[in-house]
């Protein structure tokens, strides 16, 4: 069964600079803007936590949904 983000927000990542910083920067500036501020400082500090490349981006799934 696939999990629903968070928010209703809908991320376009692809074609984007794959570089995975880059990525949440986009991810929480989306979440800022839609005035998901506590969401896009949890995004932050738990990148952090992140063990590789995959799991960073299962983390951003879980905030927004990912293009």
């Amino acid at each position: 069964m696939e999990t629903k983000p968070k928010t209703d927000l809908i991320v376009q990542l692809t074609g984007e600079d794959g570089n995975v910083f880059n990525l949440c920067g986009i991810v929480v500036n989306a979440l800022k803007r839609a005035g998901f501020r506590d969401e896009a400082k949890e995004v932050s500090e738990r990148l952090w936590g992140s063990n590789d490349y995959n799991e960073a981006l299962q983390l951003f799934m879980e905030y927004v949904e990912v293009k």
